[in-house]
């Protein structure tokens, strides 16, 4: 066999190989889906998030910022929805008629708190499928390499004269799978290892954000309710 383009060697290539190939190539085509979603997906926290936090600072009340982030639930970010979370716990234990400051922050907080967690487990998502190609997807190229090898070497056992020119296209074709085992596992590392940077600094801005806005519930506790202008520092 003289041509040994990829495409050649993997149609010699055993079922086993073949097979290897076609779950890797497969995992592949998933992974960069996933990484093409999750690139849209994290831009988009970003901006809503950036956003959000542009109006909230920007002296409108919490009153109208709450009935805004009602309104727009579905369509709004993460950080405008952890925001509705704390505002709606405060004013349903106010009309309680809970007084204890202690109380209604602490309500406030485990809500936001609670908020916080669903979306971290949204902006998380798919990072543990590109954990789980970026180390898998070596070893499964490896197998399919070992296995093509040892049916390489099967075959010459019954040649009486082995040369290079009759092992050469035996190995190569194993050593596709390792190939593309590489191929496929190096974007789905790198994937992983942006998408969890971003992540991290998505939580740490949401983290931030709730301290800050218990500060002014906080505040608010002592006048006439959380009414007056968000930039009250």
């Amino acid at each position: 066999m003289n041509d040994m383009s990829i495409v050649s060697l993997l149609l010699h290539a055993s079922f086993v190989v073949q097979l290897v190939v076609g779950l890797l190539l497969t995992i592949s085509v998933t992974s960069w889906a996933a990484i093409v979603r999750k690139l849209g997906a994290i831009k988009r926290i970003k901006t809503l998030n950036e956003e959000f936090e542009r109006e909230f600072w920007s002296g409108t009340s919490l009153n109208e910022l709450f009935n805004a982030a009602s309104q727009n639930a579905k369509l709004g970010g993460p950080m405008e929805r952890i925001f509705a979370s704390g505002m709606r716990e405060y004013q349903k234990l106010r009309e309680r008629r809970i007084t204890d400051p202690g109380t209604l922050l602490d309500g406030a907080r485990r809500a936001m708190r609670a908020s916080f967690q669903r979306e971290m487990d949204v902006a998380e998502s798919q990072l543990a499928f590109l954990a789980s190609v970026g180390s898998i997807s070596p070893y499964v190229g490896l197998f399919g390499t070992v296995w093509g090898i040892m049916h390489a070497f099967t075959g010459l056992a019954s040649l009486q004269q082995v040369t290079l020119a009759t092992v050469a296209p035996g190995i190569a074709e194993a050593l596709v799978a390792t190939a593309i085992g590489l191929f496929s596992a190096i974007p789905a590392v790198l994937g992983y290892n942006r998408f969890s940077h971003d992540v991290d600094r998505i939580a740490i801005k949401l983290e931030t954000f709730i301290e800050e806005f218990s500060n002014i519930l906080q505040r608010s506790l002592g006048s006439s309710g959380p009414s007056g202008s968000a930039s009250g520092h």
